[in-house]
């Protein structure tokens, strides 16, 4: 059977007969696919490691789970698939949909800065066919564009992020059971991410952190990571790339001074980081912004 180990949903898609019409992957963290489907050919989806959001364009109306055979698919129709969970779908008729991919660290780096909690005090609930305005016109807005032109490809990346912030403050829920123990206590965690997004523009080291904290480097690092399910400075890293995104956005600052501004050591480092997380220069970025 399709899926008896754990896949990528798009993964699984590709070793069915389902056409992909457009792709594209804005970083490693964020992928959107345009899928057709018109072969009988039931799908087996079993924790695919990230979430997806698909959103029903055309037909879907002989398309069900397994287990939920009362619940048909319609054109406007979204299901929300957790990274974690397994389904298994009976597919008939015709369809297109699209698939928007967003990884576990995305997921919880947006919900630390949306819902000041840590990303394992809150669980994306698992969907099938509901409606939601809001998400409808984002994801219209979203197939309008032209992905393989770079305004296109970033005007995606911000409405992607549009839609899984509206995810995470409309469709989470603290999970029953916390398993994971240990960790950073609230007071704690506020401090250090208040220390690093006032120190963003210096040399910050984990030791000061745990300094700043009365804990040794090590435990704080451990305490952290169980946390925000990231590494002390691989959370410095997104928040000095972010901090730079709003700078470009903001200011006319010359590069290298962003550059300063926000913690990296020369204008080609920045450049370098840019690129791997946005898929554009730091200058590219600015003209879009500013238009």
């Amino acid at each position: 059977m399709l899926g008896s180990a754990p896949r990528p949903i798009f993964d699984t898609l590709t070793h069915t007969r389902a056409t992909q019409m457009s792709s594209t992957m804005f970083n490693d963290e964020l992928k959107a696919t345009l899928w057709h489907r018109q072969h009988l050919e039931n799908t087996h989806y079993l924790r695919p490691g990230h979430h997806t959001l698909s959103f029903y364009l055309a037909g879907g109306f002989d398309i069900c789970r397994r287990n939920q055979p009362s619940l048909r698919g319609a054109p406007g129709k979204f299901c929300i698939l957790p990274a974690q969970h397994e389904s298994d779908w009976l597919i008939g008729g015709e369809i297109r949909f699209l698939h928007l991919y967003f990884s576990e660290a995305l997921f919880a780096d947006f919900t630390v800065q949306l819902l000041d909690c840590e990303p394992r005090e809150r669980q994306l609930l698992e969907r099938t066919y509901i409606d939601d305005p809001v998400l409808a016109q984002l994801c219209q807005q979203f197939i309008a564009l032209d992905w393989s032109l770079q305004d296109g490809k970033l005007s995606g990346h911000a409405l992607a992020h549009e839609v899984l912030a509206h995810l995470i403050m409309t469709q989470t829920a603290r999970p029953q059971q916390i398993i994971a123990k240990g960790g950073l206590a609230p007071r704690q965690r506020r401090g250090a991410l208040e220390m690093i997004e006032a120190h963003l523009d210096s040399p910050l080291t984990v030791a000061a952190l745990a300094q700043e904290l009365g804990l040794s480097e090590y435990h704080f690092a451990r305490m952290f990571k169980s946390s925000l399910g990231f590494a002390p400075h691989a959370w410095i890293c997104r928040r000095r790339l972010e901090r730079a995104r709003q700078t470009l956005s903001d200011t006319r600052l010359p590069l290298a001074d962003v550059a300063a501004a926000c913690g990296f050591s020369n204008a080609s480092h920045l450049v370098n980081r840019f690129r791997a997380a946005y898929g554009v220069t730091p200058s590219q970025y600015r003209h879009w912004a500013s238009n």
